[in-house]
């Protein structure tokens, strides 16, 4: 068997049509009063007591939301699928973020367009340098992780 560097057909395809769903995300603007601070409002630590001011969790999340499941169409981040949002000092002022995330199921479909679309969701917020999306399998997601609101979209009392 002969190895390769190039991509297979399906690679191609799922890498294109990866490209084509993050490029549909929709721009809105950064909100978040919490941010003037190096300290989240609705966290109980803070980012990270070197990370410059500007840069939060809650503006990170805020930003994720903008993905949305393709087969459940309720956001990521309601739907409990971001569990960390690290903010760390990066180079040239900018603040480098590690984010990490779950699947609703480990062969998740849309894991590759989930990742893809929230690098590129976090990569657009001034500031950012680095960005790290890791998939994560533990602990493993269940319904009791979303949220009322996503509840309420999907139907579940």
């Amino acid at each position: 068997m002969s190895e390769t560097n190039q991509p297979s057909e399906l690679q191609a395809t799922e890498t294109k049509a990866t490209e084509t769903k993050a490029a549909e995300i929709p721009t809105v603007a950064l909100e978040s009063a919490c941010c003037q601070t190096s300290t989240c409002e609705s966290s109980s630590s803070p980012t990270t007591s070197d990370a410059p001011v500007g840069l939060c969790e809650d503006k990170v999340r805020e930003e994720l939301k903008r993905v949305i499941d393709p087969e459940l169409f309720v956001n990521i981040v309601d739907l409990g699928l971001i569990y960390v949002v690290d903010i760390q000092p990066g180079e040239e002022g900018k603040q480098n973020v590690n984010v990490e995330m779950t699947m609703t199921s480990p062969m998740c479909p849309a894991g590759p367009q989930l990742v893809a679309n929230s690098r590129q969701v976090v990569e657009e917020i001034p500031g950012v340098g680095v960005v790290d999306i890791k998939v994560v399998m533990d602990p493993p997601w269940t319904p009791d992780k979303m949220t009322e609101d996503a509840r309420d979209q999907l139907g579940i009392f």
